[in-house]
């Protein structure tokens, strides 16, 4: 389950940060998660209600933004919304694209206090 470390590591960079802010509580997390990032989002739940547990994200507001999906097709430079990373261009039907948006997976904000 790599949503484990994942976890493990969006902790570390808000304690961290928390901390460098003079902070000793995290009040909310927002967090940008692509659906093309290959983050399964049961196993991130399970996996994040365990791991918080005595942390400074314990009682903390957890907020998903969930990315849609873009790409460019590089064959005929179609962009489109696509659900899964193989997806085909639906103007070509190639399947060499460049994913414009979707992949992320990142801590956007934190309100500490």
């Amino acid at each position: 389950m790599h949503e484990l470390s994942l976890i493990l590591n969006i902790i570390d960079i808000a304690q961290k940060e928390a901390i460098k802010a003079n902070a000793t509580a995290i009040e909310e997390i927002e967090l940008d998660i692509g659906c093309l990032s290959t983050v399964e989002m049961d196993a991130f739940e399970f996996a994040w209600n365990i791991a918080i547990k005595g942390t400074m994200l314990e009682s903390t507001i957890k907020k998903f933004n969930r990315i849609k999906g873009k790409a460019k097709c590089q064959h005929c430079g179609a962009e489109f919304s696509i659900q899964h990373l193989y997806d085909p261009c639906p103007a070509c039907k190639h399947h060499v694209l460049n994913i414009l948006q979707g992949k992320e997976l990142s801590v956007k904000s934190l309100v500490v206090s």
